[in-house]
């Protein structure tokens, strides 16, 4: 695949966008591991061409007038499911969002039947959000409509690692040769898994910390640097990224308390000053501030945190955009 470099400041012109739509191959999105650092490149330069889009006082373009998009979240949700609803509607998209409690799978009807129902409405793209892992991908086999996968169970979140991506190169210019630290429950998070597969790819240093009993056997087999001591992790890093503990996903206690879990693996301003002064603090949300991230330093100069929701309209815009070739 050929690079497109767009200007991040300036919506997509009329020559790009044809460029773009005869280069993109695709059907879906379904995970970092798949994509090469080529195709990353591209859904990143694709998206900084959005980012002044929603800047505007009218934040709309016709880009995707007549297609139809369905947020199949079946797991909770709010940044993601918001995003991809402003995303899609911001292109002039008809936007449907679906959860458990409102789809025909309280009353019993399985994924697939639900699936194929969806289908036999003919919408363009079906996002989904799913507690089981590889159920978007289940799906992306057995319907035409492009899937973008929001999130499978511990498995991946690819469209959060690109969005964490993008923060890092318009703020850094390039991920490549940068010290990255994620800090925090790596076994259960699937912000863990597509950041570690998508940073490596791009030529970051990855470095991971946690307790022993949240960081998976083998990690050292995917290209990073596993610690049990946040200090090693984050000195000197560029990039820091907090995790939330994934209670949700946990069916054992594996730490004593909060407490004592935030002794040792909380970010506070004292551990900051380990790292680069122009580190950027970054999590994907939602915060337990006090746990993971003290408050000064959520609120705090060298994070970007909100920007990168800022940042996820527009990369959430550029996959939707790419997914379905629509044109002005």
């Amino acid at each position: 695949m050929t690079k497109v470099r767009t200007d991040s400041i300036k919506s997509l012109n009329k020559e790009s966008i044809e460029d773009v739509k005869m280069k993109w191959e695709r059907k879906d999105i379904l995970g970092i591991r798949e994509l090469s650092p080529d195709e990353i490149n591209f859904i990143l330069d694709t998206a900084d061409s959005f980012v002044e889009i929603s800047t505007r006082d009218i934040k709309k373009v016709p880009t995707l007038r007549g297609k139809t998009i369905i947020n199949l979240f079946i797991e909770a949700s709010t940044r993601t499911r918001t995003s991809f609803e402003i995303a899609g509607k911001r292109l002039s998209a008809d936007t449907i969002n679906i959860t458990a409690s409102s789809s025909s799978l309280v009353k019993g009807e399985t994924l697939i039947d639900t699936a194929r129902n969806l289908e036999a409405m003919n919408p363009d793209i079906v996002v989904i959000r799913h507690s089981a892992a590889g159920a978007p991908h289940m799906i992306a086999k057995l319907i035409k409509q492009s899937i973008i996968n929001a999130g499978d169970g511990a498995h991946e979140h690819p469209t959060q690692a690109l969005l964490d991506m993008m923060t890092i190169r318009l703020r850094k210019g390039s991920i490549a040769g940068l010290k990255i630290a994620i800090i925090g429950d790596i076994a259960h998070s699937r912000v863990a898994r597509s950041n570690i597969f998508g940073m490596t790819k791009m030529g970051a240093d990855v470095h991971v910390a946690g307790p022993a009993t949240m960081l998976p056997p083998f990690l050292s087999r995917f290209g990073v640097t596993v610690h049990t001591d946040m200090g090693e992790a984050i000195r000197d890093a560029d990039v820091i990224m907090m995790l939330r503990i994934q209670m949700e996903r946990e069916s054992l206690n594996i730490f004593p308390s909060l407490r004592e879990y935030s002794t040792y693996y909380c970010l506070n301003q004292d551990r900051v000053g380990l790292a680069n002064p122009d580190v950027l603090v970054m999590h994907p949300g939602p915060l337990n501030r006090g746990v993971e991230i003290a408050p000064d330093v959520a609120d705090g100069t060298n994070s970007v945190i909100l920007q990168q929701v800022t940042y996820g309209v527009a990369l959430r815009m550029a996959l939707l955009y790419l997914l379905t070739g629509g044109t002005l």
